[in-house]
């Protein structure tokens, strides 16, 4: 019945406040005793859904073209699930995020973990596990068990679930201390052990991932204490409505798949930075890139591209020094060969701004020669082959592509060809003949890694931070309690 008179609201929702009254009738019969409060019909009716959150890098942030974040996402589509727009309140801790929801949101949606015995609260169903983890500055002995940290100074973020997991294993190890606070966030706490005020800390497994690239200081030690769940708050007093909607829309999202695409995307991946080698890129990105920033910045307002991907480009081909020559005899920021450098009007291949200009230039021409019908990422990932391997080469594969079987548009199929000119059973019925195939697949790989990692970089630098303004030692003076052995 509520799942019927749910859909016709959705269709239907102004207009019809006399249904909205008897299905409020309704609910309230079947919970006589409940507190009043916002029932999901009330929330179609008012045409708003109301979330307590918070302002942190893995739930909620300004982006550059808006609001974004993994937890946002998920609160952005289960408002479109409900047909009704999002109203947010943000910038508060776990404690004010909580009681705010008993007090007067709809949801809490904040990197809560599930705890059912919180007093006026009830969680949605699991949306991801949260995996504790141990976090040591390097340089230390690396930790592989509890007994490791004895005497080491410990940090941990009350609130989260971690200092309770702390707890949890204070009841076996009484000898564990370790110091907490709720006005800090993860990067903060990791700026800490990275510049020697904590020896360790411990935060969650996807948090670690997120902001690991700007701590390269800091290595993951082992999992500690059993995982625990993320979930959504709902006052106890609103009904089961919301919470019940709100299950089958995480539900759908779980079982599409969807689900685990949008923690991929804004979470990281487990093996995300041991393929690109983070410590010397990262180590880059600081020491070269700044020098260079502008100008790839430059390079993509004339030619259209995003100044990450053109930074990717050249990282890929020549880790950002001007001067590179390979034995080929393409030479400079963006390895242009002499004859393409002539094209494009570029006098000096070492001069970076030119390379960099001309490079852009270049991908920009070999992406508009492709045919029409590659569109999307494919078209993208396309060029970026050709740009290595050359574009008669490329449609070789193409072409490979189609006798195979496979869609010559799309690049997950011509990716398998690629290789196959380096063998003759194929590369003898090509148009150009043999190619090292597998480096452009190698190619476009590494650059949409570099990608990845330029993206994270920069996202941190314009919303948190974490590169630049590190509060001081001082400044974080007596954020933390110290939470004492307990025997």
């Amino acid at each position: 019945m509520l799942s019927s008179l749910l859909d016709h609201l959705r269709r239907r929702r102004r207009g019809y406040a006399a249904l909205c009254v008897l299905l409020g009738l309704w609910l309230f019969t079947d919970r006589p005793n409940r507190a009043p409060g916002p029932l999901l019909e009330d929330v179609l009716a008012r045409d708003f859904l109301s979330i307590q959150t918070r302002n942190t890098p893995t739930t909620y942030y300004e982006g550059r073209q808006g609001p974004t974040g993994f937890e946002y996402e998920l609160m952005r589509r289960f408002a479109d699930h409900l047909g009704v727009s999002l109203n947010l309140d943000a910038d508060q801790n776990i404690d004010e995020v909580l009681a705010a929801v008993r007090e007067k949101g709809d949801l809490g949606a904040a990197a809560l973990p599930l705890e059912p015995t919180r007093d006026g609260l009830m969680y949605s169903r699991p949306i991801m596990p949260l995996q504790p983890l141990l976090v040591y500055r390097r340089g230390l002995p690396a930790p592989s068990e509890l007994d490791d940290l004895e005497g080491l100074e410990i940090g941990t973020l009350s609130g989260t679930g971690t200092d309770r997991v702390m707890r949890e294993l204070q009841d076996e190890h009484p000898w564990l201390s370790w110091q907490e606070s709720d006005d800090i966030e993860v990067s903060a706490l990791l700026g800490r052990v990275a510049e020697g005020s904590l020896d360790a800390a411990v935060v969650f497994e996807h948090q670690f991932r997120l902001n690991r690239l700007f701590f390269p200081e800091v290595e993951d030690g082992f999992r500690l204490g059993r995982p625990l769940s993320l979930a959504w708050a709902f006052p106890t007093g609103q009904g089961l409505g919301l919470l019940r909607e709100a299950n089958r829309f995480l539900d759908g999202l779980q079982g599409s798949g969807l689900l685990a695409r949008l923690e991929t995307r804004y979470l990281g991946r487990d093996d995300y930075l041991e393929y690109v080698g983070a410590r010397t890129f990262i180590g880059h990105v600081h020491a070269r890139l700044p020098k260079y920033d502008s100008l790839f910045r430059a390079a993509a307002r004339a030619s259209g591209f995003d100044w990450k991907l053109l930074a990717a480009v050249g990282y890929q081909e020549s880790h950002w020094r001007p001067d590179a020559t390979s034995p080929t005899g393409v030479r400079g920021m963006m390895m242009l060969t002499n004859a393409t450098a002539a094209d494009l009007a570029v006098d000096n291949r070492l001069d970076p701004a030119q390379s960099i200009d001309g490079g852009a230039r270049y991908l920009r021409e070999l992406k508009e020669r492709l045919p029409e019908s590659i569109t999307g990422e494919d078209r993208l990932f396309m060029a970026l082959a050709a740009y290595n391997v050359g574009l008669g080469h490329l449609y070789d594969a193409r072409r490979i592509a189609e006798m195979r079987g496979g869609d010559p548009d799309a690049w997950r199929d011509v990716r398998e060809a690629l290789p196959l000119l380096q063998e003759r059973e194929w590369h003898s019925k090509t148009r150009y003949g043999y190619a090292r195939g597998g480096e452009p697949v190698i190619y476009v790989r590494n650059v949409r890694r570099y990608y990845e990692i330029l993206a994270y970089v920069d996202r941190s630098r314009q919303q948190f931070h974490q590169l630049n303004t590190r509060r001081s030692l001082s400044e974080e003076d007596g954020l933390f309690d110290r939470v004492p052995p307990s025997g």
